[in-house]
């Protein structure tokens, strides 16, 4: 179970990081973003897919996600459940204001040489030590091509290239007023500071985020907005944006509907002192209501 987790947990950090224009994507999807009261009820899908919101690959596993209450206290998920394709769980929304739910995944990956051999550190392959893998210098048997901790590479590794990764993606369900608690930002990797709440957006309004980078704003940073129902269209209608010289992100939105919205930037500036790099993303599902 734990090797399966630990596939699951790569293939999502990969599909939140590769180009949107070319890969499976991670999403989560509320059945709304919006109650009255604070006694409701929000189901969440969760999965990896080509199409948004259609599962058609790999569902996402309900253990990585975690739900943040308004004032900050740590929800739980109910009814967990995972099929072929997708996830499911129940949200009990039992405070009012904004509630965050989302996962956040941080590691490192990369490759390194062992006497001129490739090996990987996370991924998939053989993990040092498994049956008929022997390790670095091993009589018999192939070398293992595969580590799962930095702590893990030989003091006589080569070449070696790694690059911290830090990913985050939420969808934030609010009931009777907006609340901005959860959005205060840690100071680390990419965050969102909303001027625009997700949760009030509205067809005909430009909504407006600003983007920070270890709690500064940060310019520059690519964003892509994609419209769900991708499978009942000919094409994509994704809008290619870059936030400004203040960290701030302008969107319209075409139509009415569930929007997903990932960011990504890359720097010099990881936490792991042999990663060379830092690369963040950050992925939201909001939903925006006609006029």
């Amino acid at each position: 179970m734990r090797r399966n987790h630990i596939l699951i947990a790569s293939a999502a950090v990969a599909a939140v990081l590769a180009s949107p224009a070319s890969a499976h994507r991670q999403w989560l999807l509320p059945s709304t973003t919006t109650v009255a009261g604070a006694d409701e009820y929000v189901t969440v899908d969760a999965a990896v897919s080509n199409d948004l919101f259609y599962p058609d690959h790999f569902p996402m596993s309900p253990d990585q996600v975690t739900v943040w209450a308004p004032d900050g206290s740590v929800g739980k998920l109910e009814n967990p459940a995972t099929g072929r394709y997708r996830s499911t769980f129940d949200v009990k929304i039992d405070k009012p204001g904004t509630w965050k739910i989302g996962t956040q995944r941080s590691g490192v990956m990369g490759t390194f040489k062992v006497n001129g051999e490739e090996w990987r550190l996370g991924g998939r392959g053989r993990p040092m030590g498994a049956p008929g893998a022997g390790g670095p210098g091993a009589q018999g048997g192939a070398p293992a091509r595969r580590v799962e901790n930095v702590a893990d590479i030989p003091a006589n590794a080569t070449d070696v290239k790694l690059v911290e990764t830090l990913a985050a993606n939420y969808i934030y369900v609010t009931a009777d007023a907006p609340t901005k608690t959860v959005f205060t930002a840690t100071g680390k990797g990419l965050e969102i500071e909303p001027i625009t709440h997700p949760d009030e957006l509205v067809s005909n309004e430009e909504g407006q985020f600003r983007f920070l980078v270890d709690g500064k704003p940060a310019a520059g940073v690519k964003v892509t907005v994609v419209p769900g129902s991708k499978k009942y269209r000919e094409a994509e209608q994704a809008q290619e944006l870059t936030t400004g010289a203040d960290g701030v992100l302008h969107v319209k939105w075409p139509v009415a509907g569930m929007y997903w919205i990932n960011a990504s930037a890359a720097d010099a500036k990881p936490s792991e002192k042999r990663a060379s790099e830092r690369r963040m993303s950050y992925t939201a599902t909001v939903e925006v209501v006609a006029p």
